[in-house]
């Protein structure tokens, strides 16, 4: 008996220590033609859930923004695609406390050249974090863990969208070599 503990024990230890960005040193698997152009997180509503401690709407919007740009940066695929993002709920027990570490997003995919909606109901995304160590977790850590976990869910939800919906194809006759590089279009200049 103890020795099952003991292999449960190493089992979860080793579940919470999954790093949802250690996919990020691996050579990039493309994502069809999609590049990302803009990404706007907001977080006007956030709510904060059961015992957790505080955090700001901007404190998630700059954790999630940097989670996304982290992410979907690594792309470049020779089609602009924008997120808008609105952080709508998070839980971060403290250390002691019962419960688990969460967030929820709202993801909306728009494509910039056909200037519409891939998803017409924006997609929810729930990070839930069934194991975890959180004696040794800041609050800021606990965040950065939700939102990166969050990006990658977003990725997953893309490449299912690819193959299921055809999302980020290039069109018949096109092909998109896997070394592009996409120029950034210059913004025009304020008042001018």
């Amino acid at each position: 008996m103890i020795r099952v503990l003991a292999i449960l024990t190493v089992l979860l230890g080793l579940a919470a220590c999954t790093d949802a960005t250690q996919d990020l040193s691996r050579p990039v698997e493309p994502l069809g033609n999609f590049t990302l152009g803009h990404s706007i997180v907001v977080a006007p509503n956030a709510q904060k859930l059961l015992v957790s401690r505080d955090a700001t709407s901007e404190e998630w919007i700059e954790t999630v923004d940097a989670a996304i740009e982290k992410r979907f940066r690594r792309f470049s695929g020779g089609k602009y695609y924008h997120f808008g993002i609105s952080v709508e709920a998070f839980s971060l027990p403290p250390p002691i406390v019962p419960g688990k570490s969460a967030l929820a997003l709202r993801l909306t995919v728009w494509d910039d050249a056909g200037k519409k909606k891939m998803n017409e109901e924006t997609e929810l995304i729930h990070v839930i974090q069934v194991f975890e160590s959180r004696l040794q977790l800041t609050r800021e850590e606990q965040m950065q863990k939700l939102a990166d976990q969050a990006a990658l869910q977003i990725e997953d939800w893309l490449r299912e969208r690819m193959a299921e919906d055809d999302w980020f194809r290039a069109p018949v006759g096109e092909t998109i070599p896997a070394d592009a590089v996409v120029v950034a279009t210059p913004t025009p200049a304020a008042g001018g």
